[in-house]
């Protein structure tokens, strides 16, 4: 795993298995994003086993083969969703066909597990949302700044026990690299990629909601816009919402693509969590100046100021608690509730959006709507 490219982020951990070989069977389709890697590197490490793989682009299946040789590559889907071994699809498909991919593996009797975000439209989303109650099964999504990150999962525990008391705010900054000569076209493209907010600030909503406790909350303001890239019209490289949950916390998250050549990560991740006895930040990826190893996490409370350096010592349990909870029909990785209510909020910033001002100069495509 390069730390300077975010696209291909799967991180690796020892493995704690949580079921024997062959009791969690799972398969790979559609590799359009390079997350699904650090997918099926988190189900392999708690134990599943990896049957097959498809793609319709085959240097794309044998670039996975190479990095799982014991995989079997698929001729087609049906293939994968007709053998009655497989409990799980993990996909990465271009995000505007993961909401449609996910109905056709519900609808084969298996769960699904697809890379955020998990849809670019709210019809989509309704259309999950019947199918999950009409199959049982299970629309998981695989939010990896949170899942798969450590010192996010430490900082969750810390919470949990009571460390900064009750949370109120959450702030959160998710700068990327662009690296725009190594993406593929759909990147490009809105109707595709979704937009800014409802992509890569799908993050963003969703720790809001699981550090903050909130079941629900509303989008208060959001804005979006390309400062600094013409020569891609439909891109969106920064982007920004407030919000306020159904218990009183607040939120502000700022996402973008600006991240210099000079970091030595792909981006300077941070969250701060502001609680009424304390705050916890998070310097997810680099310490800047200081280290570029991430999960860092500094935190104040009634006993004094902390900090732990955390990488390597913590694990991603979010992996071998889905395992369970399909096996078991339980929810305790992550409900369906928190995952359908984290898609709809970022589908309504995205939606409500402010296109804010372009490169200097350069007039947006669409006044402001204030």
């Amino acid at each position: 795993m390069s730390a300077q490219d975010g696209m291909m982020y799967a991180p690796v951990h020892e493995a704690k298995p949580v079921v024997r070989p062959g009791e969690f069977v799972f398969a790979a389709m559609a590799l359009d994003h390079g997350h699904i890697y650090g997918m099926c590197n988190g189900l392999l490490e708690a134990g599943g086993t990896l049957k097959w793989v498809y793609d319709s682009e085959p240097t794309r299946v044998k670039a996975f083969m190479e990095r799982y040789p014991n995989v079997k590559a698929a001729r087609t889907p049906e293939e994968i969703l007709e053998d009655p071994e497989v409990r799980l699809v993990a996909a990465a498909a271009i995000p505007s066909e993961r909401g449609p991919l996910g109905l056709r593996v519900m609808k084969a009797g298996k769960d699904y597990f697809t890379d955020k975000t998990p849809f670019t439209a709210l019809d989509q989303l309704e259309a999950a949302r019947q199918a999950v109650r009409e199959t049982g099964r299970k629309y998981m999504v695989y939010f990896s700044e949170r899942l798969h990150v450590e010192s996010a999962v430490y900082a969750g525990r810390l919470i949990a026990e009571g460390a900064i008391g009750q949370v109120i705010q959450v702030l959160g900054l998710g700068p990327h690299r662009l690296s725009a000569t190594q993406r593929p076209a759909w990147f490009f493209e809105k109707a595709k990629y979704g937009g800014i907010l409802c992509d890569i600030g799908s993050h963003q909503i969703e720790q809001f909601l699981y550090y903050a406790g909130c079941r629900d909350a509303k989008v208060l303001h959001s804005k979006a816009g390309n400062y600094a890239h013409p020569e891609y019209p439909e891109l969106e490289d920064f982007g920004d919402a407030t919000l306020v949950g159904d218990n009183g916390a607040t939120n502000y998250f700022r996402v973008d693509w600006f991240t210099p050549e000079g970091l030595s990560v792909w981006g300077d991740g941070r969250c701060t969590i502001l609680g009424t006895d304390g705050f916890i930040e998070l310097r997810k990826y680099a310490d800047l100046a200081r280290s570029s190893v991430g999960d860092h996490v500094y935190w104040a409370d009634k006993k004094g100021e902390h900090y732990a350096d955390v990488h390597g010592k913590i694990g991603f349990p979010f992996f071998g608690e889905l395992i369970l909870d399909c096996l078991g029909r339980t929810e305790k990785a992550m409900t369906q509730d928190h995952v359908f209510k984290a898609a709809e909020l970022c589908l309504q910033a995205q939606n409500q959006a402010i296109t804010t001002a372009v490169a200097a100069g350069v007039r947006p495509q669409q006044p402001l709507r204030f």
